[in-house]
């Protein structure tokens, strides 16, 4: 079975202990959260109440029965704000209407308090009904020593426990203040899943009417009293240190009050000021001096030295059966070496974070992935106890992997440190693309025996900067398919920053791997589904060593995908991708038609399996993000660097996808009883996958480099 959600939107956005006490606090509260189907009217929202009673770290409910539930992890626009707390709900059996949803602060209450990874939900899973089971179950209990029956007798209906006769019933309010004293049980009995009356149904975001009214929820909306603004110049070059500077004119600016050095080897330049534009003024008119630390490195090198590394001799990281001799006894040997760019990050919102430091304690607060890490890292950074940090999370604008590393909080906590003040620092759209955390520029070398008609052997080798492959790639299929299959990595190091960028390593590995596999398939003469089908049955049938994926899964997203997307239907030229990564199962159909002879990506069908979608409107929303940025940095996507220096400091030289190239998009999920798995990076990988194969079909020009744009021509 399968949900399916056809939305033909246009969108040019990017779009991946529960029981005990606790003090609850929150930033941000939204009163009444709507449902979106049309059938429901709206209804009067109750009014704040006067006392909150706790019943665990994840709720609080009024007397008047409004419910507040804690979102612990980070929201960074996946809409974990949003499910986390259905999760709570759904369990706790309250209406939706009647729920407040707050941001929670990093606390030892919340496992995994990290947006990454695309774990919130799966990793929250459990933890989240439980909590929401827990305060049910107690609240049961005060209704039925009240009314001195057996508590499994009662019934629970939208925040109102009925008694066994059903003659009786008392609403979560009255019960809170009771039930918030009662023992915490230690087994509680959770919902089917087809009792679920939250879970499922498509609610809007909750912060919606607070963002699109231009409410302060973001990082970069943060204000505190006496607060400072800061700007840091930083070296201009990967493989540049600071020498002198003068600050003569940054001084002169009116509003800059302080410039200090900073950082760990004093290489960047703080410019304290009393409004943004006073600091970024303040910073464009330092007059710095800069040497050389470390080798300067262009892209010309990289491509150069990843190439060597590709012909590098190293230990395998998973080898089955005897690859050289398959490859020796082989009918045909295909071969083929794609290649990726570095690339940034760029969020909407550009880095920034709030810092008081203080005698006694460390306020922060901002856009952050990481908060516990970040707040560790802060501690030992100033030398103090890490119970003196707090650590408060704004929603992100996008984060992408970039808001996984706290650099910009670290630089906030030092500059308020030094500079004695509340600071805000702002990273202009040129900070931000240039000061590091790229994904790393890689090439990945494939190679395949074919032997009888079957694939015998298959090879990939890996060339990649600063870092490599996980098990997640490595054991993923042709994994477990193949009898004779090797892997192997090599990196070179570089002083250029990297790190993740949305789904890591799978972002450009599907394409290429995907696009590698149509080669095969047209080298045996053979659909491109039905080889995909086949070669995961042997994982069925004969399956070798470890695989992170369920063939059978992987199958029924390919066939889904096909079926829906009409494949194979004339006049347009098609392409699949089908990849798994994240814990989810993803197969997309790319459909590109010829307009003004010109190819146009037409249409964008996907399957996915990602077991049970919380959300469903939230889900279209990742979805279709996930899609549009695979698409776009598939298409458009370089940088690189001349001497150390990036070569694109803002949007007039780096391309992004635009509002009118964004292709109509029709999903499909596949109805699942299965705990939910990731969203917010599965649908990116077989974008840019699909869309490489349907171009190959209509212009006859094989892919093996992003961005696609401008190679060899094609549709340049």
């Amino acid at each position: 079975m399968q949900i399916k959600i056809k939305h033909n939107r246009r969108s040019f956005i990017r779009s991946s202990a529960i029981a005990g006490g606790g003090l609850i606090l929150g930033f941000s509260s939204v009163v009444g959260c709507k449902p979106v189907e049309a059938e429901v009217a709206e209804r009067v929202k109750k009014a704040i109440p006067n006392e909150w009673f706790d019943i665990n770290s994840f709720l609080k409910i009024g007397e008047n029965g409004l419910v507040t539930i804690m979102s612990p992890n980070p929201e960074i626009g996946q809409g974990i704000k949003t499910a986390m707390p259905m999760v709570v709900a759904d369990e706790l059996d309250v209406d939706w209407f009647d729920v407040v949803v707050e941001q929670a602060p990093l606390s030892a209450d919340f496992d995994r308090q990290v947006a990454g990874g695309s774990q919130s939900l799966r990793s929250s899973w459990d933890g989240l009904r439980m909590a929401g089971a827990t305060a049910r179950t107690m609240l049961v209990a005060a209704a039925a020593e009240a009314w001195e029956v057996d508590p499994t007798k009662c019934t629970v209906e939208k925040g109102v426990v009925f008694h066994p006769d059903k003659t009786q019933s008392i609403d979560y309010g009255s019960l809170a203040k009771k039930a918030s004293t009662m023992t915490v049980p230690t087994e509680v009995k959770l919902k089917e899943v087809s009792e679920f009356t939250i879970i499922g149904k498509g609610k809007s975001n909750v912060d919606i009417d607070d963002i699109i009214t231009g409410k302060p929820l973001f990082g970069m909306d943060t204000q505190r009293e006496g607060m400072k603004i800061a700007c840091a110049v930083r070296p201009p070059a990967f493989g540049q240190k600071l020498k002198s500077f003068d600050d003569t004119a940054a001084k002169a600016v009116s509003g800059v009050e302080q410039v200090f050095q900073f950082g760990e080897k004093k290489n960047k330049i703080a410019v304290v000021a009393t409004n943004t534009w006073a600091a970024m003024k303040g910073a464009k008119a330092i007059k710095a001096e800069w040497v050389k630390d470390t080798d300067a490195e262009s892209t010309a090198d990289h491509e150069k030295a990843l190439l060597a590394l590709l012909e590098k001799k190293a230990e395998p990281k998973r080898e089955d059966g005897d690859v050289d001799k398959a490859f020796q006894e082989a009918d045909e040997v295909v071969e083929a070496i794609y290649s990726a760019p570095f690339l940034p990050h760029n969020c909407m919102e550009p880095m920034n974070f709030f810092a008081h430091v203080t005698a006694d304690k460390v306020d922060t607060y901002g856009p952050i992935q990481t908060p516990k890490w970040t707040s560790d890292r802060i501690a030992k950074l100033l030398d103090r106890p890490v119970e003196q940090v707090t650590v408060g999370m704004s929603r992100m604008g996008g984060g992408f992997g970039r808001r996984l590393y706290g650099d910009f909080a670290l630089e906030a906590v030092e500059i308020s440190d030094k500079a004695k003040a509340p600071i805000k620092i702002v990273y202009s759209r040129e900070d931000d693309m240039t000061a590091g955390m790229y994904r790393p520029a890689v090439k990945y070398k494939f190679k395949a025996g074919i032997k009888d008609g079957q694939i015998s052997a298959y090879e990939l080798t890996e060339a990649s900067v600063n870092s490599g492959m996980w098990d997640m790639q490595i054991n993923a299929f042709p994994a477990g398919a193949t009898p004779n299959y090797r892997v192997t990595s090599n990196q070179m190091e570089s002083n250029i920053t990297t790190g993740a960028w949305r789904a890591p390593i799978s972002n450009f590995l599907a394409i290429a791997e995907q696009s590698f596999i149509d080669t095969l398939a047209e080298k045996l003469g053979k659909d491109e589904v039905t080889f995909r089908l086949e070669w995961f049955q042997r994982a069925v049938d004969n399956p070798v060593g470890k695989m992170e994926y369920v063939p059978e899964q992987a199958m029924a997203v390919i066939k889904l995908a096909a079926e829906k997307s009409n494949w194979g239907k004339a006049g347009t030229a098609q392409g699949m991708c089908a990849y798994y990564s994240h814990n989810t199962y993803v197969a997309e159909v790319a459909d590109l038609i010829e307009v003004d002879g010109q190819p146009k990506i037409d249409k964008i069908t996907c399957a996915i399996d990602c077991g049970i979608v919380v959300n469903p409107l939230g889900a279209m929303n990742q979805v279709e993000g996930g899609i549009v940025d695979g698409i776009g940095h598939a298409m458009y996507g370089d940088f690189g660097f001349e001497n150390g220096k990036p070569n694109k400091k803002n949007f007039d030289q780096y391309r992004l996808i635009r509002h009118n190239e964004v292709p109509k998009i029709e999903t499909h999920f596949v109805e699942s009883l299965k705990s939910p798995t990731g969203l917010g990076e599965p649908t990116l990988p077989p974008a840019g996958g699909a869309v490489a194969n349907a171009l190959y079909k209509m212009t006859g020009k094989k892919l093996k480099a992003i961005p696609f744009v401008g190679e060899e021509g094609v549709l340049g």
